[in-house]
């Protein structure tokens, strides 16, 4: 009886911060969501002809060792901070020595950077569905503890309560999903056309490959899911 009295007091006290989490939750996924909004709207304009044309300036204002004209040619198709830095790494340790690692270094750690940007939402994927099951299970005992004494008041009101945070759970689980599929699409493509502008300003065109893995070897391929890992 002491185990199932303290769980019940654990679980008890856990009401109200799993039912102010689930809000906290709900409003992040909706941030995030506008956040994502923004972030589309900033690639609108985005073609597979204007990074061509901004990597060849780049090149040609490189060739005439132009590097701040190379940079400014690059940033006209950078879509974020992380990727206006890759893209100004690109050029500025080209001439030092080793520069072929230090700029793979550069882009491994830009890719590091967009994946921490998706766990953002990919925690919530998980993370909503889970408190809403919390704040569903949690209100039954009381319900049913009013269910027994006969007061419907109390047993209306803990079911309205289990109901409202299962629904909210769902919908930031849901909301979350969708914004991390979307962004894991726009950042797989933003770390493509640095890939493309490393390849092509290379110090020595053989190495080229070395800057062009495959993007399966990248966090961008991993897949969002809802279900169990």
């Amino acid at each position: 009886m002491q185990i199932e009295n303290f769980l019940f007091s654990v679980s008890d006290a856990l009401r109200w911060p799993v039912l102010i989490m689930a809000l906290v939750g709900l409003a992040w996924a909706v941030v995030e969501i506008g956040v994502l909004a923004a972030e589309m709207w900033r690639r609108r304009w985005r073609s597979i002809s204007a990074l061509e044309n901004a990597v060849d300036q780049a090149e040609i204002d490189l060739a005439h060792g132009d590097q701040f004209g190379a940079i400014a040619a690059l940033s006209t198709v950078s879509w974020s901070r992380p990727m206006r830095e890759a893209m100004e790494a690109i050029v500025t340790l080209r001439p030092v020595p080793d520069a072929e690692n230090r700029i793979a270094k550069r882009l491994a750690d830009y890719d590091y950077t967009s994946l921490k940007r998706l766990e953002r939402t990919r925690i919530l994927v998980r993370m909503g569905p889970a408190l809403g099951l919390m704040g569903t299970l949690i209100p039954l005992s009381p319900a049913l503890g009013g269910l027994a004494e006969g007061n419907v008041t109390e047993l209306t009101d803990n079911l309205r309560v289990a109901f409202g945070v299962t629904v909210a759970g769902l919908l930031t689980g849901a909301l979350a999903f969708g914004v991390s599929l979307i962004r894991d699409r726009i950042y797989a493509q933003d770390f493509s056309d640095v890939e493309f502008a490393a390849a092509n300003l290379a110090p020595d065109k053989h190495l080229a490959a070395h800057f062009v893995p495959s993007t399966m070897e990248h966090g961008h391929s991993t897949q969002v899911s809802m279900g169990n890992p």
